[in-house]
């Protein structure tokens, strides 16, 4: 194998008062050296390179795929067919990074819609309540969201791709505290090359070298928390028509716990198409064929998505993705960490994908990352342990989400933070009451959305309400002999308006 090394790649070194080109104005002070390196073209890898431009003169994004020119799946995004679901808060950051992304997205074919208003929500046996809640989420493909993202970022000065590489090692320099990554080693076919940078942040995802780069520089792996779930997704898409579901443009059917294993969801994505997918835990999961996909959907705990396809024409043979389980790797908890490499998105946290939490969790730590290196004023020893308390913050809230909602399942294996079940009984309570009261709905939807934090689900007023929700519940199943009241085909009136409960 050949070796050679990047010239080019030698950190520019630059004045410390000079302000870093591109930042917003009115940033001023010490910057950090002026090379950084991204590993990793996915979401997180396009953020956190959007957000080290803001900081370095030049910014090194390699992806190992040769990316194509289109908006299609590719090898290096396994689940990139699936239907994705871009948060409020994640859009939030975008829309922060690329201003104006929202509304180029919509005119190239992306759909708005009420994230509460304009869908059928089946929960725990019943349809949430509907209303405008002000909420309008971006429904698209995953390649076409990626592809805008990163088209905008290439156009920035600065960011030089570098396509077709993997990289295989850090370079290892000595530090004052120990060995500290000075850059990668990276390879195209038999060729390797040294990339020397003062930063380098890893996005290669769940199957990350991190632990084992660490190693290799003397420090200690991080501890990993890991959930078996057996998750897995199959993913079919169809002709999308003005009449199907009357009109309705979201469809979720959530699974059942403790014993329901199945649920489904049907987003309308760019070229009027429909976008399906079913998704099973604990190894329950759909064919991909299209009878066994249709009686899959049919086993559902409503009938909403078996009925959307039943007479849709279909447009693939179908795609599967299978997730064995959720990875949290505590790097916050390391005593000694290198300066000079980090990590974002799947290669720090790997949620359930079920969840939709993956991509705005990604932006959100882009967002930490931002902040801690505005915070270090070009201080660049300590760095990785202020990024790690910080991000591990922002990743508190999703994890313990997905992790709890997990354990809801018998079978999930893994460690169970203490007061879960009793936690899992009362999310069960709350979420029965969004078919009643639309108040406690909005703070599940801003929660779910990464809006809030989970503990606004346990303040008193929505306390009080999941249990008078509850009581009208129990009015209901006497009235109707046990049987599901059927969808809300009004909307109550937004919470804000003061008119939230439908009990």
């Amino acid at each position: 194998m050949q070796t050679s090394s990047d010239p080019s790649s030698d950190p520019m070194q630059t004045s410390s008062d000079q302000q870093p080109a591109g930042a917003p104005a009115g940033q001023t002070g010490a910057r950090i050296p002026s090379h950084a390196v991204v590993l990793g073209g996915g979401i997180a890898g396009l953020l956190a390179a959007r957000v080290l431009r803001d900081h370095f003169e030049r910014v090194t994004l390699v992806e190992r795929d040769d990316l194509p020119p289109g908006d299609v799946p590719r090898r290096g995004v396994p689940q990139g067919q699936h239907a994705h679901g871009l948060l409020a808060g994640g859009a939030r950051v975008l829309e922060r990074l690329f201003p104006g992304l929202r509304d180029e997205l919509v005119a190239d074919g992306a759909l708005l819609h009420d994230v509460v208003g304009d869908g059928r929500f089946y929960g725990l046996g019943g349809y949430q309540v509907r209303y405008d809640s002000g909420l309008r989420g971006v429904f698209l493909t995953r390649p076409m969201l990626e592809g805008h993202l990163r088209r905008r970022l290439l156009t920035l000065p600065g960011i030089v791709p570098l396509l077709g590489h993997r990289a295989e090692s850090l370079i290892a320099l000595n530090g004052v505290d120990g060995k500290r990554a000075g850059g990668v080693v990276v390879r195209r076919g038999g060729v390797s090359r040294e990339v020397r940078a003062d930063l380098v942040v890893d996005a290669t995802g769940r199957g990350s070298r991190a632990p084992a780069w660490l190693e290799a520089l003397g420090y200690a792996r991080p501890e990993e928390e890991t959930i078996a779930i057996g998750v897995g997704y199959t993913t079919r898409r169809y002709r999308r028509r003005a009449t199907d579901l009357d009109g309705d443009a979201l469809v979720l059917t959530h699974a059942q716990p403790p014993h329901g294993l199945r649920a489904g969801f049907a987003f309308p994505v760019e070229n009027d198409e429909w976008i399906v997918t079913l998704t099973g835990w604990l190894n329950d999961h759909a064919p991909t064929d299209e009878a066994g996909f249709r009686a899959y959907a049919r086993s559902l705990a409503a009938p909403d998505i078996a009925g959307l396809i039943e007479h849709a024409e279909p447009l693939d043979a179908g795609a599967v993705y299978k997730f064995p389980t959720s990875i949290r790797r505590r790097f916050e908890r390391l005593k000694r960490l290198p300066d000079g490499y980090l990590t974002i998105g799947d290669a720090l946290c790997s949620f359930n994908p079920v969840y939709g939490q993956g991509m705005t969790a990604a932006a959100m730590e882009a967002d930490a990352l931002d902040a801690t290196l505005r915070a270090a004023g070009g201080r660049r020893r300590g760095l990785a342990a202020r990024y790690y308390r910080r991000v591990s913050r922002v990743v508190d809230g999703p994890w313990d989400l997905s992790a709890g909602a997990d354990f809801a399942f018998p079978g999930t294996a893994g460690p169970k933070a203490p007061g879960t079940d009793a936690i899992n009984w009362y999310v069960g309570h709350l979420r029965r009451a969004t078919a009643y009261d639309a108040t406690v709905t909005q703070a599940f939807v801003e929660v779910g959305n990464l809006l809030r934090p989970p503990a606004a689900l346990f303040a008193p007023s929505i306390l009080l309400r999941v249990l008078r929700a509850a009581r009208a519940r129990r009015r209901d199943e006497r009235r109707l002999g046990g049987a599901t009241p059927a969808p809300a085909a009004g909307r109550a009136a937004h919470p804000a308006t003061g008119g939230g409960s439908m009990a």
